[in-house]
C-alpha cells in the first residue's frame, strides 16, 4: 500500500506535507502482522504505546518535518545522585541500562535509520543527551549522512550537586541539531528567535542573536502537576526549539515521547500536528493526563 504524495500547484514538482490523519490511516492498514492503532488521538495530536521502531518502520518516506529525540541514556549504572535535597539512585528502569558499547551503537542507529528515511529532504532532527549517549548519536548524525547545523549545549542553573566530590558538577546537557540533506533548505525561524522574549534564559539579551548556550532550569513543579518523567525536560526548552525549526502545519515526531513535553509544546505552539510513541504505558497515561489538562486551562 503506498501513500500518494499530494503535488502543490505552485511546484509540480514539491511535495505537500500529508496530513496527520493520512499518516495514521497508513500506520494502521501497513501490510504487516498486526494493526497499529493510536491509543489516544485528536485532531492535533496521535499517541502510540509501541516500541519506536514498530511504528517508524511503517511510516512511508519523506513525510515528517521535524523530530525531536530524547533517547534513553543507558546510565542506569547503580550510582547515586541527589534530588531536592535526598540521595536517590540513578537508575531509572531497565530500558536505561547499557548493554554494552557496541550494542548501545546498534541500537541508536537502528532508530537514527527510520528517523532519516521518514524525515522530508529539507527536515530536520534534534538529539538530546549526556557525555553517556550524545557522542554516539553524533557519530552515527555523520555516518548516516546527515547535515549537522549545531551543537546546543543547555546550561541547567540548578542542576543537582555532585555527591562524590571527584569530579566536576554535570550541569548540562548537549542537544545536536541537523538536517537530512546537505542540499536542501531547511527551516530556522530567525526572526523569532532573535527579537522573541525569553524571560526563563539569563543568557538570551534581547533583539540579539540567540547563542548556542541556553540556561533553562529543570522542570518547575507546575509542569509536573500530573506526574513526573524521570529525565523529564522543560517546557519552555520544547517551546524554543518548536519555534525555531517548524511552521504551523508541521508534523513533529518524537520516537522517545516520555512525559509528552515535546507534545504538550507543539499544542502550546499552535496549529502543529505531534505524533508520539511511548513503549511504557504509565508514561503514555501521564501524556494523556498533560494534554487534557492543558486543554483545560
Amino acid at each position: 500500500m503506498g501513500l500518494k504524495n499530494k503535488k502543490s500547484n505552485n511546484n509540480p514538482g514539491a511535495i505537500e506535507s500529508a496530513t496527520l490523519e493520512d499518516l495514521v490511516k497508513y500506520i494502521s492498514k501497513n501490510s504487516m502482522k498486526r494493526s497499529l492503532m493510536p491509543v489516544f488521538k485528536t485532531t492535533d495530536f496521535a499517541l502510540y504505546n509501541e516500541d519506536c521502531l514498530e511504528v517508524m518502520n511503517r511510516l512511508p518516506d519523506n513525510h515528517v518535518d521535524m523530530i525531536f529525540a530524547d533517547p534513553p541514556y543507558l546510565l542506569s549504572n547503580d550510582g547515586l545522585t541527589c534530588q531536592n535535597g535526598r540521595m536517590i539512585s540513578v537508575n531509572k528502569g531497565e530500558w536505561d541500562k547499557s548493554k554494552g558499547f557496541e550494542q548501545d551503537l546498534c541500537f541508536h542507529e537502528l532508530w537514527m535509520t527510520e528517523c532519516r528515511r521518514i524525515l522530508k529532504p529539507e527536515g530536520t532532527i534534534w538529539i538530546s543527551g549526556t557525555y553517556h549517549s550524545i557522542y554516539q548519536c553524533g557519530f552515527l548524525l555523520q555516518k548516516l549522512g546527515f547535515h549537522m547545523l549545531n551543537d546546543i549545549a543547555w546550561f541547567k542553573p540548578n542542576a543537582s550537586p555532585n555527591l562524590s566530590c571527584r569530579f566536576f558538577t554535570a550541569s548540562h546537557e548537549t542537544i545536536l541539531w541537523a538536517k537530512k540533506d546537505k542540499q536542501a533548505k531547511h527551516y530556522f525561524n530567525y526572526s523569532a528567535i532573535k527579537n522573541g522574549f525569553f524571560p526563563e534564559d539569563n543568557l538570551k539579551k534581547p533583539g540579539n542573536q540567540m547563542r548556542s548556550v541556553w540556561s533553562i532550569t529543570t522542570p518547575p513543579p507546575s509542569e509536573k502537576e500530573s506526574g513526573k518523567h524521570p529525565t523529564q525536560k522543560p517546557l519552555s526548552l520544547l517551546k524554543r526549539i518548536i519555534l525555531a525549526s517548524t511552521k504551523p502545519g508541521d508534523i513533529i515526531l518524537d520516537p522517545f515521547n516520555g512525559g509528552g513535553t515535546t507534545g504538550i509544546a507543539s499544542v502550546v505552539a499552535g496549529e502543529r500536528k505531534y505524533l508520539g510513541i511511548e513503549i511504557n504505558a504509565a508514561y503514555v497515561d501521564l501524556t494523556i493526563k498533560r494534554y487534557n489538562l492543558l486543554k483545560r486551562k
